[in-house]
């Protein structure tokens, strides 16, 4: 069975932003990546090395939205700034808390919104036609 394997050091040379990350916190990011992108015999994505940087990304994408890159450690608030204030600092958000795997909450993060876009290909419908057998 093929499959990728998690690499922390290779994924921290890519996003050294998450160094401070533990790596057992990003091995566990890489195996709930999986379930948005197959990482099976069945994936849509059959080169392994492709399907590494793929599930790396949404790696990426989990732990920022989680607010492992904040400083406080909790993830920043979704939606779209309707008001904010300076003084005594106030800010506003509306907007549907986006649905996991969609669209917008690729968009969460810019690994989130790489991903998608990485994988736009992947979300049509693929058709292939039976061979045609000339006697």
């Amino acid at each position: 069975m093929a499959v990728a394997i998690f690499n922390p050091t290779a994924f921290l040379t890519r996003y050294p932003e998450f160094a401070a990350v533990s790596p057992d916190k990003l091995a566990l990011y890489f195996q709930e990546a999986g379930c948005y992108l197959s990482n099976t015999d069945t994936s849509p994505v059959q080169d392994i090395t492709r399907r590494g940087i793929l599930l790396n990304m949404l790696v990426a994408h989990i732990s920022f939205i989680g607010g492992d890159l904040n400083a406080d450690g909790q993830p920043r608030p979704v939606g779209r700034v309707s008001q904010a204030a300076e003084g005594s600092v106030s800010s506003s958000f509306e907007g549907v808390v986006p649905t996991p795997g969609s669209g917008a909450w690729f968009a969460q993060s810019q690994y989130g919104a790489a991903f998608w876009q990485a994988t736009t290909g992947l979300r049509g419908m693929r058709y292939v036609p039976k061979p045609l057998i000339i006697r």
